[in-house]
């Protein structure tokens, strides 16, 4: 328990060394630069001024290094986000924004007090890589406007009407804003071959800046845009909250949670895999609550755990918390002391930026190879959420995408489950056949009917079992359902069950079940089923059963559990 909930901070500096601080200290600071356009860029494409990108990035932050599970997580907005959150901040405002937030905040601590972290794992491939394809889709689609400079009075929120808008207004484009975004694009793409120490985003962002200001380039910029940068950081304001607001948020609430804890703990995933160490989930799914409580509080939007930061802080060094505090205190002090500069940067530098993370979120080839590779009944779930989170909404994509995997597995899982009549079978006495059945010798008598039973009786295999019983062209005297290879049972397969039994003895054909494991004897002994065989009993071998029916056992002789 303590460990489970003890953060990674705490356990780190045991030991720590001047040596580890200096890389710390390098890595921090280099991930703060990195943080700092993108901060700004999720927060205009999220549809809320840019200084609230800045507020997250710092508050956040600094919570999710000093409580995360996870040595070299950095915490901030991320691209995942940027639909729910356009989405609520178009249709509740920033209030809306803030509530929803804080619930959502609420729901992850709780997820982690329930120790709900391991469970998270469980959500589908195909379900995931969907709705990340479709935010990226719609991320580089919201980017047009400002990458061309078309003067389009107002985009719509509508993907294919939003593209029909920027056909439209083709004619507007801004020569020099689509010189800029070029620009922008080939400095993102070809500055890491020259270096890697300097963030490619900050140099793209200064650069981009730079050159609009001091050419008097005629591109909008996000003072234009949005007015002063206030660059300051506000005091925590708690919001005013109605009974309608929490019931008409918490379906946002509820996405951005568990949008918050898939990202963070697949960052954390990847980090592990990167320094070899191993995550806390539930603490970080805590971390991750509070962070998203204090955040909204601050003027700050949702975040979490953001792979491409965490990971550029384990290239340059970073291997404790410590990196992810010094990253957030470099925000600050950006903030603080350059944040009224921000007003300068053009928006299709930002623009540009964010098409580049767009392309990298959307891992393409991942999902080539998932369309190309994958059974179709993936491919269609992969699609299926893809295509609803693009034309829809998020939260439904992810709703229906969860609802079609988890029929999909239950289709698979009935398909393992086997049942067959093996009575023949047991009847012949071939000493070349070396199956299980015949192995035992037994002597079934030809009026009784023998159904061995192979794989989980759950609802998705009680039909199978049902059509299988109802093929039987002949009336038997008895019925053996041998249930050995059956792991587990859940209700519906035991109301099948029971039907089959209550049919059978109605039609005057004795039913016995052999070879219960011990969780399927238990979960049967306790219901109705239990109580109509309790003259046989639920703990008969294949052998009792058959000599209960007038048959013979291994070696032609009464068991002792039937003698007995």
């Amino acid at each position: 328990m303590t460990k489970t909930f003890t953060p990674k901070l705490f356990t780190t500096l045991a030991g720590y060394t001047r040596h580890q601080f200096g890389a710390d200290l390098v890595a921090g600071l280099i991930v703060g630069v990195v943080a700092l356009p993108l901060c700004i860029a999720f927060a205009i494409a999220s549809g809320v001024t840019p200084e609230r990108g800045l507020y997250t990035g710092i508050v956040a932050g600094l919570v999710v290094s000093l409580l995360g599970g996870s040595r070299v997580q950095i915490g901030g907005p991320t691209g995942a986000f940027v639909v729910i959150v356009a989405g609520i901040v178009a249709r509740y405002g920033i209030d809306g924004l803030i509530v929803s937030t804080l619930i959502a905040g609420f729901v992850l601590v709780a997820m982690g007090l329930l120790r709900l972290g391991a469970v998270i794992k469980f959500i589908p491939f195909p379900v995931t890589t969907g709705f990340t394809a479709g935010i990226a889709v719609i991320i580089f689609s919201q980017q047009i406007r400002d990458l061309l400079g078309l003067s389009i009075p107002a985009v719509p929120a509508e993907f294919f009407g939003k593209w029909a808008s920027y056909v439209h207004y083709a004619g507007t484009a801004n020569g020099s804003t689509v010189l800029l975004s070029a620009a922008t694009l080939v400095v993102l793409v070809f500055w890491p071959r020259i270096s890697t120490r300097i963030p490619a985003p900050f140099v793209a962002l200064v650069g981009g800046t730079l050159a609009a200001h001091f050419l008097h380039l005629p591109v909008d910029t996000i003072g234009s845009r949005f007015g002063v940068i206030d660059a300051t950081l506000p005091s925590p304001h708690w919001p005013h909250v109605t009974e309608r607001m929490l019931v008409d948020l918490a379906g946002p609430a509820l996405t951005i949670a568990i949008l918050g804890a898939i990202e963070s703990l697949l960052s954390a995933v990847v980090a592990d895999g990167m320094i070899g160490t191993r995550h806390r989930s539930n603490m970080e799914l805590v971390a991750q609550g509070v962070a998203n409580i204090a955040s909204p509080l601050f003027g700050g939007i949702p975040a979490t755990g953001a792979i491409a930061r965490t990971a550029t802080n384990v290239k340059n060094g970073g291997r404790t918390p410590v990196a992810g505090v010094v990253h957030a205190l470099t925000l600050l002090v950006i903030t603080l002391f350059a944040g009224k500069y921000a007003a300068l940067i053009p928006m299709a530098t930002l623009a540009a930026i964010l098409v580049v993370v767009a392309y990298h979120m959307s891992e393409w080839r991942t999902v080539r190879a998932e369309i190309q590779g994958a059974p179709r009944e993936d491919s269609a779930v992969l699609m299926t959420t893809f295509l609803l989170t693009v034309v829809v909404d998020l939260t439904v994509a992810i709703a229906v995408g969860m609802v079609l995997a988890v029929f999909l597995f239950m289709k698979r899982m009935a398909d393992t489950t086997t049942v067959a009549a093996v009575a023949a079978e047991l009847r012949r006495d071939d000493d070349q056949d070396d199956s299980r059945h015949v192995a035992r010798r037994a002597r079934v008598p030809r009026d009784v009917e023998v159904y061995d039973v192979n794989g989980p009786f759950f609802f998705g295999a009680a039909e199978s079992f049902k059509d299988a019983l109802r093929s039987v062209n002949w009336k038997p005297r008895a019925l053996i359902v041998d249930m050995e290879d059956v792991p587990v049972i859940d209700s519906t397969g035991l109301r099948a069950l029971s039907e089959v039994v209550r049919q059978t003895q109605l039609e005057g054909v004795r039913v016995v079940l052999c070879d219960l494991s011990p969780s399927v004897r238990a979960t049967i002994a306790g219901s109705r089923l239990g109580a109509a065989l309790e003259a046989d009993g639920l703990g008969l071998t294949f052998d009792d059963a058959l000599l209960l029916v007038g048959g013979t056992g291994e070696h032609g002789a009464p068991s002792p559990v039937a003698a007995a």
